[in-house]
């Protein structure tokens, strides 16, 4: 059973446009269709079965280009989610994100994932259309 999927996009921006944008938390419902809204070290997800709200934690690096967030849900659970920003030679940038199996009990894990996976698609589809205007 996989656990993770890792999915990736070049964006026609500065790494350090979409590094910047990355680390707001509050941007995250611009471009993370599950974010109601986020800052200030918390979140509000709409989920399938219903709003629930998170403590949300950010670890950013200007100087390697990682942006990482880690969701504390109110049953303990934690859900992880890592990304880099990486220059490339064109003047571009190409965006990477490991999306990790949400919380849930294992026999919910691979279907889960896999609707997870689909969702992440359309996501850096707009975050891709948000930086490259």
């Amino acid at each position: 059973m996989r656990m993770f999927d890792v999915q990736g996009s070049q964006i026609a921006a500065p790494p350090r446009k979409v590094f910047e944008f990355l680390r707001e938390s509050s941007n995250l419902p611009r471009w993370a269709h599950a974010f109601a809204s986020a800052g200030n070290g918390r979140a509000r997800l709409e989920t399938p079965a219903g709003a629930v709200d998170v403590a949300l934690g950010v670890t950013a690096n200007p100087d390697t280009g990682v942006v990482d967030w880690r969701l504390t849900f109110p049953d303990g659970g934690v859900g992880l989610a890592q990304s880099r920003v990486t220059e490339t030679t064109r003047g571009t940038c190409v965006y990477s994100f490991v999306l990790h199996a949400p919380p849930v009990a294992l026999e919910h894990v691979e279907g889960a994932l896999d609707a997870q996976r689909a969702i992440l698609q359309s996501e850096l589809a707009t975050l891709k259309s948000l930086m490259e205007q």
